[in-house]
């Protein structure tokens, strides 16, 4: 039987490269893509192990969780949440999370910019909705301009570009070239929102052929709880 160390090690080179011939594919080098491995649900053991590995961008959904792990971890990680934003949770994220990649509402951008420290900056994705559904979050896309220009303008974020989740049933390629396409709009009057965070275990590798630069995997690389 497998050491856990042996599966994560497996896994993780499998889908490195994987990574790579997608890049390779799309014009770009496996360097150009921002790995988070999704370690929700899982221990910090397994954290601890992918680091070794040399894992650093984690991603987690859950505050509760993701607080005590982050604690568990050397600095140098980077955490990234990526679940739906409740406003009462939106203080203990900002304190653990170096990354918010689920910005959607105005109101959540407004107090994420309030709890920053007046020296620094939070990084944040502004999230799509692909495919119009309420419960999983995002701007309409016809919106995004507009609400680009208005978290632009809070001083204690930077907005590093678009996330998206394709939709259920959909090709997630064709609706990736969806998102591709209004980020290439957006940069235009917004350069610096360059980036697009896009592709889970199922459809990474349609993500990064659609410009994806940062992707969140979890079970193909920690299996299935």
């Amino acid at each position: 039987m497998k050491t856990r160390l042996e599966e994560l090690t497996e896994n993780l080179d499998s889908v490195r490269t994987r990574i790579a011939v997608a890049a390779q594919g799309s014009g770009r080098s496996a360097s150009d893509i921002t790995l988070i491995v999704v370690t929700k649900t899982f221990p910090a053991s397994d954290v601890k192990i992918l680091y070794e590995l040399g894992v650093r961008d984690f991603g987690e959904n859950r505050d509760q969780e993701a607080s005590l792990k982050s604690t568990d971890l050397p600095d140098d990680c980077r955490w990234h949440f990526q679940g739906q934003i409740q406003s009462n949770k939106l203080k203990s994220i900002a304190n653990w999370a170096d990354v918010l990649h689920s910005i959607d509402d105005l109101a959540h951008a407004r107090k994420l910019d309030s709890l920053v420290s007046s020296d620094s900056k939070k990084d944040i994705f502004v999230q799509v909705s692909l495919d119009n559904l309420p419960n999983r979050g995002g701007v309409l896309p016809k919106l995004i301009p507009e609400f680009l220009d208005e978290v632009s303008v809070f001083p204690h974020l930077n907005v590093r570009g678009l996330m998206a989740v394709a939709p259920l049933g959909e090709d997630p390629a064709v609706a990736f070239q969806r998102l591709k396409e209004l980020s290439g709009q957006l940069v235009k009057v917004h350069p610096e929102a360059w980036e697009i965070s896009a592709g889970m275990s199922n459809d990474f590798e349609a993500a990064i052929s659609q410009g994806a630069t940062h992707i969140r995997i979890g079970s193909q690389i920690l299996g299935v709880r």
